[in-house]
C-alpha cells in the first residue's frame, strides 16, 4: 500500500467514525413538559430524556420561576428503569413561565447542559 493510499484510509476512516463522536454526549432529546409548551396545569414531575445514560452523580435539573426561585420538589431523580431518563418532582406551580435548566454527564464521562421554558395556565 502506498503512503497515499493509507492517507486517504486513515481519513475515511476518521470521516466514518467522526459521527459517532459527535453523538457522544447526552443532548436533550425531549422533554414533558415539552420544550416551550404550555400546560394547562402544574405537571407533578418534570420528565427530561437524553440521548445517552446518565451518570447520576453529576446530573442535575433545577427548576426556576420568573424570579429565579427553585421551584422543584428535591432534587432530580435518574430513573432507576431507564437510565436516560432524569425526573425531578415538582411543587404546585402557579399559572407562569418557568426555566429548566439542566446539567449532564453521561457515562462516557462528556458533559452537556442547557435550558428551556415552558408555561402553566392558559397561553
Amino acid at each position: 500500500m502506498t503512503i497515499t493510499r493509507a492517507v486517504a484510509s486513515i481519513a475515511v476512516g476518521a470521516l466514518l467514525l467522526f459521527p459517532l463522536c459527535a453523538r457522544a454526549h447526552a443532548f436533550l432529546d425531549h422533554s414533558d413538559p415539552a420544550v416551550g409548551s404550555t400546560v394547562p396545569t402544574s405537571p407533578a414531575v418534570i420528565h427530561l430524556w437524553f440521548t445517552q445514560q446518565l451518570e447520576p452523580v453529576f446530573t442535575s435539573v433545577t427548576v426556576t420561576d420568573k424570579s429565579g426561585a427553585t421551584v422543584s420538589d428535591g432534587p432530580a431523580q435518574i430513573d432507576p428503569g431507564d437510565k436516560f431518563e432524569l425526573d425531578v418532582k415538582m411543587k404546585p406551580l402557579d399559572p407562569g413561565t418557568y426555566k429548566v435548566e439542566w446539567h449532564a454527564l453521561s457515562v462516557d464521562t462528556h458533559r452537556t447542559q442547557g435550558d428551556y421554558s415552558f408555561h402553566v395556565g392558559k397561553g
